[in-house]
């Protein structure tokens, strides 16, 4: 037994907003500036121990996935959002169009999600092109606002607010856990002790105690 919780986390947004990008330098530290859009799904993990508000440590095994924005893969991706306990929305702050699909994205989310209000973390991602950038922070937080969302300016190039956008979902995530009596309506992935992790690869099955 090497982790305590496997977490699901799911990346949305539109197609280019840097949802590739932004786990790449989560879980390896790298950015790469050339595009490639991502094709269904795909996943990154990462290994961390999480620090409980009483002390405890908390082993943790995160899978990323890392979901398609164009609206052709729409049927296949939101097959994931009810297996997720928390969401990255990116839009592009350099990209109106990314913005205001927000809202869109966010009907979806609630639609198909496990819950009405999912943990969701808003970033607008690309802070790092700031003589390109047409949203301002005024705005994007205004709409963060309105639907009660954390809002974080991140850059995949650089890792600004990166892995605090990560660490802000995680410890939400773990707080909804311990403070949920039924813990049948949250999505399985959350259940202590899995001897094993389900890839998309290998014919493994999970196994709960």
């Amino acid at each position: 037994m090497d982790y305590d919780y496997l977490l699901k986390f799911l990346a949305l947004g539109n197609s280019g907003v840097g949802k590739t990008s932004f786990l790449y330098q989560y879980t390896d530290g790298t950015f790469n500036p050339r595009f490639h859009s991502t094709v269904g799904i795909d996943f990154k993990e990462k290994r961390i121990v999480y620090e409980s508000a009483n002390g405890q440590s908390q082993r943790v095994h995160l899978q990323l996935w890392d979901t398609a924005g164009q609206e052709r893969f729409r049927s296949l991706t939101t097959a994931f959002y009810r297996e997720s306990m928390g969401f990255f929305l990116l839009f592009d702050l350099t990209n109106e169009q990314s913005f205001l699909a927000i809202r869109n994205w966010l009907d979806e989310l609630r639609m198909h999600a496990y819950c009405e209000e999912p943990d969701i973390i808003l970033c607008g991602n690309k802070s790092d092109l700031e003589d390109r950038r047409i949203i301002s922070e005024q705005k994007a937080r205004e709409l963060a606002e309105k639907y009660n969302l954390v809002y974080l300016e991140t850059s995949a190039s650089t890792g600004q607010n990166v892995e605090r956008a990560v660490d802000i979902l995680l410890d939400r995530v773990m707080r909804r856990i311990d403070t949920t009596v039924d813990r049948s309506i949250l999505p399985h992935q959350k259940l202590l002790r899995c001897h094993e992790l389900e890839a998309p690869t290998k014919k493994k099955r999970f196994c709960f105690c």
